[in-house]
């Protein structure tokens, strides 16, 4: 049994006897069967726990007539709602593996998900009909599209199946150590973005620790505001999964929006809210903020992205309201470090979560354990770390070793046992929170009839942390401008991808074996920006 570890004057005590192999589903069951009655959503409609619980049912049992398999995936291409959480667990209730798209991805980034995953069905918003119809008619294995309006010639009406089946939960037998629960795609530097298999193990477990770690301190009585999308693995498991587990009534917004963030918090007395640094940034900002009574906020707890300590300073000096910073990945189910409201070092995302290690081991061998103080790769194992990545097993076996997950994130840890995380030995994108590969926007750049070679590099920007920036080599006697590429990018990728910057350069560093050297390019602007300063 791992053994808890003292940071500081904080103990984080382990949990190891409370990990139980059993479906996600199980917490949701567990809780409707407590607390039926109490109400799991408060906005934007009135949806208890019992009847999340029963119509997830129904729509497994849907599912399973409409020919899903143990082991299938079902793709929800979905905005936050309570009809993401019925699909969600009524997806795993049928014995399928959820893969999760970016509501705004448009057909090229859909359909290569789609086809990765293998898809059998995909449960679709009104909106993104069209964009999975084409795709439908190009994929042998997407056989049904499931729409949350009324039915098409091609397409089932969610709202039908469920009033039309029953709430009986179909009998299939998992086995939560090795049967996929989700597919979660990431982005990486190199090549297209990879499938991270994660459990049902892995994923309660995570729920698990979050939720009852003291870290946090998080109650039943809470109530979360959700604006995190539900598709990203920060999303999915704080938002969709631990309140599920713990009774926490939580306010769904589709689109983040401040007014409608602030007059949310006020009206329903949220007392919990996750985010990224993007958001803290617009609201300590923002003249809003001081037209609303937040009061009733306990923290907000930043993700994802970077923390900046000299807005949360500003933010909670405004506001009162403590922010933490915390650290996770896909691979992970996502979580692995948090700061305890009890001690709260801004610049650190803290120290591990329960039954979490974690070591800062050399970059060159990734062998060697570091100091107190050096700097190195962070290295992590734990109850919650993926099976693998899907059909992947080289990048699978780089990622994984001897049980350790490599995170190609460069950090360093202090004597109280607090991660800093200082770069990334990837060069993906942090835009607001959402991870962009680069190597996905230099094929799309590639595609433009005057583009000769480029690399896009992350360019740090105040607001969003990262912007994406191109560098592009033009083809003899061919002109364009920066706005055109920047448009016929924008035309191709969801929005958070896009293109921001274009610079037009006479060529592109590569190494011998032809890879983009995009180090050089990330060091020029940093010592541009320290010029401007």
């Amino acid at each position: 049994m791992m053994l808890g570890k003292k940071y500081g004057k904080f103990f984080q005590p382990s949990i190891w006897p409370y990990y139980p192999r059993i479906p996600i589903f199980r917490l949701l069951k567990d809780t409707a069967k407590r607390i039926p009655d109490k109400l799991a959503v408060l906005y934007p409609r009135n949806t208890t726990f019992k009847e999340l619980d029963v119509l997830s049912d129904k729509l497994a049992a849907a599912l399973v007539d409409l020919g899903v398999n143990k082991g299938d995936a079902v793709a929800l291409f979905m905005w936050n709602s309570p009809e993401f959480i019925i699909s969600f667990f009524g997806a795993l209730k049928s014995g399928a593996i959820v893969t999760a798209l970016n509501p705004s991805f448009k057909y090229k980034e859909a359909k290569f998900q789609l086809e990765d995953s293998e898809a059998v069905i995909a449960i679709v918003d009104n909106d993104k009909y069209k964009i999975i119809e084409k795709i439908k008619a190009e994929l042998s294995k997407l056989e049904k599209i499931i729409v949350l309006g009324k039915k098409t010639v091609a397409a089932f009406s969610l709202k039908e199946l469920l009033k039309r089946c029953p709430p009986t939960l179909p009998s299939v037998e998992i086995d939560p150590v090795e049967d996929v629960a989700v597919l979660q795609y990431t982005s990486g530097t190199t090549g297209l973005p990879k499938g991270c298999m994660l459990t049902h193990y892995n994923v309660v477990s995570n729920i698990i620790q979050c939720s009852v770690s003291p870290a946090l301190e998080i109650r039943e009585s809470d109530i979360f505001l959700s604006h995190l999308p539900f598709y990203h693995i920060y999303g999915m498991t704080w938002l969709v999964c631990v309140p599920m587990r713990m009774g926490i009534s939580q306010v769904i917004m589709k689109r983040f929006e401040v007014k409608e963030f602030l007059r949310l918090i006020q009206e329903f007395k949220v007392t919990v809210v996750f985010t990224v640094m993007p958001v803290i940034t617009l609201l300590a900002n923002s003249p809003k903020i001081e037209e609303y009574d937040i009061s009733s906020l306990r923290f907000i707890n930043n993700g994802g992205t970077s923390i900046v300590p000299s807005v949360v300073r500003k933010f909670e000096k405004l506001t009162k309201v403590p922010v933490i910073n915390g650290y996770g990945l896909s691979e992970a189910s996502p979580v692995t470090n948090t700061n305890p409201l009890c001690c709260i070092k801004h610049d650190s995302v803290g120290p591990p979560l329960p039954d979490t290690e974690e070591k800062i081991v050399d970059l060159e061998t990734g062998t060697k354990e570091l100091p107190v103080g050096e700097i190195g790769e962070l290295i992590i194992k734990g109850p919650q770390i993926m099976k693998g990545y899907w059909k992947r097993p080289k990048e699978t076996a780089e990622a994984l070793r001897d049980g350790w997950l490599y995170t190609e994130d460069v950090a360093k840890m202090d004597e109280d046992g607090y991660v800093y995380i200082i770069d990334r030995k990837k060069e993906i994108i942090k835009y607001k929170g959402f991870t962009v590969g680069p190597a996905e926007l230099e094929a799309v750049l590639m595609e433009h009839p005057a583009v000769a070679d480029c690399a896009v590099i992350g360019k740090p920007d105040p607001i969003a942390g990262e912007i994406p920036k191109a560098f592009v080599v033009l083809k003899k006697c061919v002109k364009t401008s920066e706005e055109e590429l920047i448009k016929f990018v924008e035309d191709r990728v969801a929005g958070y991808k896009k293109i921001r910057e274009v610079e037009f350069v006479n060529s592109i560093s590569r190494s011998a074996s032809g890879k983009i050297l995009r180090k050089k390019f990330i060091e020029l602007e940093r010592r541009r920006a320290a010029g401007k300063q």
